[in-house]
């Protein structure tokens, strides 16, 4: 108390761990279903109103859901603002419609097969009521608009049908009404003697001529622009500018830099391929466009840098602006460093000052004004370091991990091994480290006794984490872990606590 009654605050400390819980599940399997390749989800993406959500799949495939809890609910502001304060909302999607995108396709020049797996999506600006966005394979980026199209029907005239009448007596009738001598029940005695159609004694009073109408609307997917032969190795990336015209792609060596409106040319500003190829050290791994300033964009590489670099400094951007890179503690060099170093993804937060990067141990929180250090480091699964020479041998250590971070900036999230993903808060004092499952279910596999948070010495500013046990053959909550079944794929809501998922081909959504 200060004197009087006033009330003084206490200084705010970090926000308590979200309470996260199943809100629906979209091609949930039954036990014992078989998987099918071609169903796999291998990107989701929410757009930034966050009201649809765009997955993709290894069949080439692009299925659209749609927000439907908002649209429930009309009235005014102030009626929305007073149902807000009521109660919480919970948030809904339904299946809206689905498209083919990529076909599998042959290269004759280098006799490769080019997959119809599709690799990422990025919704583009809205407009006129239609939906657009990008979608790529290994090797073709594709624009599409999905509008939805009336149908139309033409309907029928006031003439009996249960009668023989053909198609043309129809059409002659209708004709024969226009012009000429006509009998009370609009037929014409000396064109037509024939009588294929079954009219009242009396006549009909007047003849109903087919019309047109649109009774329903269906949504057709229409594919506006193939950015195609710009890439001799895979797309791992796209982007899309704050400036609403252009966007990147990025392969392993390159980044392309395109303009939505012409498919026939590009211009590549990223170019690390060397004079030759033995000389080759490392390789792009994911590129993203700054969110607000169109001349800024990042790309990270498979040593674990990350490289910011200023279109406006020249058109080829070889020298970067900023490097961001952690510096090897003395002495834990090992044959695994530079394979786990490798960043996998990264993302740009809401207002760009800061960038998540994902490699196969770690969350790292990025600056963009402070390029010493990450400011936070996250550790993922510790628990699987004693098991890196495993992991090398089944090939699960080139696994790619997304990861996103929440509309509000308070915490990120990625994807681990038996369907589990870790949602972690990155504001300073925060020991948030929320360990979930993808199942209807998803706090099963907590920990009941949480460990205490161990404070990494590397940095006085790297944020408080939580490391997992390091038994071999069990995850931090004492589960034995299954490297088959892998969360690679997932999106947070543009503005609110909200997660989705892909557990192989079932996509789940959670809130809090």
């Amino acid at each position: 108390m200060n004197g009087g009654n006033e009330v003084v605050a206490a200084p705010a400390g970090p926000p308590q761990p979200l309470d996260w819980k199943f809100s629906q599940v979209f091609g949930e399997r039954t036990a014992g279903e078989e998987v099918q390749e071609v169903d796999i989800i291998s990107a989701i993406e929410f757009d930034k109103s966050g009201d649809h959500l765009a997955t993709g799949d290894r069949g080439g495939r692009v299925v659209l859901f749609e927000r439907t809890d908002t649209k429930d609910h009309g009235g005014s502001r102030r009626d929305l603002e007073r149902m807000d304060n009521a109660i919480i909302r919970h948030p809904e999607f339904r299946y809206k419609t689905e498209f083919q995108s990529h076909e599998p396709e042959f290269d004759y020049l280098k006799s490769l097969e080019i997959e119809e797996k599709i690799n990422k999506i990025r919704w583009c600006q809205p407009a006129n009521g239609a939906l657009f966005l990008l979608s790529t394979n290994d090797k073709t980026i594709k624009y599409w608009k999905v509008q939805e199209k009336k149908v139309k029907k033409v309907s029928t005239m006031n003439v009996d049908p249960s009668k023989p009448a053909g198609n043309g007596s129809n059409a002659s009738s209708s004709n024969s009404s226009s012009s000429g001598q006509y009998l009370a029940n609009g037929g014409s005695p000396d064109r037509y003697p024939s009588n294929d159609l079954s009219f009242p004694a009396r006549g009909i009073q007047s003849l109903r001529l087919p019309v047109v109408t649109s009774h329903e609307t269906n949504l057709v997917a229409r594919c506006r622009r193939v950015y195609a032969h710009a890439h001799d190795y895979h797309i791992n990336s796209i982007s899309n500018n704050s400036d609403g015209e252009t966007f990147i792609s990025a392969d392993d060596l390159r980044i392309n830099l395109w303009n939505l409106e012409i498919s026939n040319q590009s211009f590549n500003i990223v170019d690390v391929k060397p004079a030759n190829m033995e000389d080759l050290t490392e390789v792009i791994t994911s590129a993203e466009f700054h969110p607000t300033h169109c001349n800024m964009l990042a790309y990270s590489s498979s040593k674990g840098s990350i490289r910011l670099i200023d279109l406006r400094q020249s058109a080829l951007c070889d020298s970067h602006s900023k490097l961001f890179e952690e510096q090897e503690a003395p002495g834990s060099r090992s044959f695994f460093t530079e394979i786990i170093a490798s960043i996998s993804d990264i993302k740009f937060g809401k207002d760009g000052r800061y960038i998540l990067s994902r490699d196969y141990m770690t969350l790292k929180l990025w600056d963009i004004n402070m390029d010493s250090g990450p400011v936070a480091a996250f550790q993922v699964h510790e628990y699987l370091r004693p098991k890196l020479c495993d992991l090398y041998e089944n090939d699960s250590i080139f696994d790619k991990f997304e990861c996103c971070l929440s509309g509000d900036g308070l915490r990120v999230a990625t994807g681990s091994y038996s369907n589990l993903f870790r949602v972690f808060g990155c504001i300073s004092g925060s020991a948030e480290a929320t360990t979930l499952e993808a199942s209807k279910n998803p706090m099963r596999r907590q920990v009941q006794t949480p460990s205490r948070p161990t404070r990494s010495l590397s940095s006085s500013i790297t944020r408080v984490v939580r490391r997992g046990a390091e038994s071999p053959g069990i995850d931090a909550n004492g589960n034995s872990f299954d490297f088959t079944t892998k969360l690679l794929h997932l999106a947070w809501h543009p503005t609110e606590n909200s997660i989705a998922c892909a557990a192989a081909n079932s996509l789940y959504m959670y809130y809090a």
